[in-house]
């Protein structure tokens, strides 16, 4: 009807955790919010010292339009370190750099899904990756995770049904429940959609920051055909450039390119030249592994502080990498109640329910440790667990009353 929104928009609500990082602002609070890297490591030096190259020595190519697929000596740095560090061959043709690895989700969504079709996704699942997805109007089907990934059961049974469109998955530590596939669950998987004919997202954004366990290849890397793999500079440079990128065969790599002109013609090619010439001037592994570093310590100090000061009814996952890590309350507590509390004491995080579309979730929530110090998550853990432990006691209360009641 006239004067009406389109209804892909009375699905698609706002993003929860981007609501929530209004409430960081104050400095006294302290955030398990965000999904935010440390900016203690951004390499602000050398990329201004990049910066100046690309203007002095580039200056009217930096600033003019360019090719929709991206600059190709960028895009051969990334061809050959999947090559290197994935075993993939891999053609810079089959690279598109993107404005950050969300708009590759709405590219891929874009060519995909049709109103009705089903997308598989992993429970919990990304927040980005389902708001993405919510535009295109798809029923969304859940696979639950466990410890060693998703469950093939589950999997081979949805995408068993005519309307299975895609999975999206996140197999290196999983955002929000910093999970990894194990080698047997990635080759199950792959093996399940390439029988289903079904197309695969792997958003692959944390690949590069494990610190503990060996190294996996990518579920796209066992069947190409229908994979499209996502990365990202944001988690190894800096997010504000938003550069990722989308590695795709050709004949998906052609409609996405189409896609991708109808919505912005090319990437910041500003930013593209700047990065590349960052990576040609840098060590990327040296300055990766200070990053690996900080995380690892940063998430004993979590791990250290749930197991010290939480209660032995709170469970939580052990990631290999990433930046956050899954918390499951007891039953009976909703984190939405607890995160209202924890704001009091000013400790914040994002309650679990956002990541689950079909209404579970509500006793679960997520916790970042990328970006606070040691010494700030020795704090606000502190007073996370006073927060659990007052509703555990109020709740403990309430069943007394009501079992003298009766």
């Amino acid at each position: 009807m006239k004067g009406q929104l389109a209804q892909r928009m009375l699905r698609t609500k706002k993003s929860f955790i981007r609501e929530i990082l209004k409430v960081t602002q104050n400095p006294a609070v302290i955030s398990f919010a965000g999904g935010l890297p440390n900016p203690d490591y951004f390499p602000i030096e050398p990329l201004r010292a990049a910066a100046d190259r690309v203007f002095s020595e580039q200056g009217k190519l930096a600033l003019q339009y360019a090719p929709t697929l991206g600059h190709e000596p960028l895009r051969a740095f990334i061809a050959q370190r999947y090559a290197d560090r994935c075993g993939m061959a891999v053609h810079p043709d089959e690279i598109l750099i993107t404005n950050g690895s969300q708009q590759g989700l709405d590219l891929v969504a874009k060519i995909l899904i049709d109103p009705g079709d089903h997308v598989l996704l992993e429970s919990p699942s990304y927040l980005g990756g389902i708001q993405a997805f919510t535009m295109y109007e798809p029923e969304f089907e859940t696979v639950p995770l466990r410890e060693n990934g998703v469950d093939t059961a589950v999997i081979a049974q949805k995408a068993a049904h005519p309307q299975s469109k895609l999975f999206y998955a996140l197999p290196n530590f999983q955002n929000p429940s910093g999970i990894t596939y194990n080698m047997q669950t990635r080759q199950t998987v792959s093996q399940i959609l390439a029988e289903n004919e079904i197309f695969l997202i792997e958003d692959d954004p944390y690949r590069e920051l494990r610190f503990l366990g060996d190294d996996l290849p990518p579920v796209a890397s066992f069947n190409r055909e229908r994979a499209f793999l996502l990365g990202s500079f944001s988690k190894i440079v800096a997010p504000g450039f938003r550069m990722g990128w989308i590695c795709a065969p050709p004949p998906l790599m052609d409609k996405l390119v189409t896609a991708k002109q109808g919505t912005d013609l090319h990437s910041n090619y500003v930013s593209q030249l700047i990065i590349h010439q960052f990576l040609q001037d840098n060590d990327l592994d040296a300055h990766i592994a200070t990053i690996r570093a900080a995380y690892k310590a940063q998430r004993e100090t979590m791990i250290a502080m749930i197991e010290e000061c939480f209660p032995p009814e709170v469970t939580f996952t052990l990631p290999e990498g990433g930046m956050f890590l899954w918390v499951t309350l007891p039953p009976q507590l909703s984190a939405m109640a607890l995160f209202e509390e924890a704001s009091k004491q000013n400790v914040v995080f994002v309650p679990g329910a956002p990541f689950h579309v079909d209404g579970s979730g509500s006793n679960t929530l997520r916790l970042n440790f990328s970006n606070t110090t040691s010494e700030k998550i020795e704090v606000g853990m502190t007073r996370l667990a006073q927060a659990i432990k007052k509703m555990m006691l109020e709740d403990n209360t309430s069943k007394q009353i009501i079992g003298s009641a009766v």
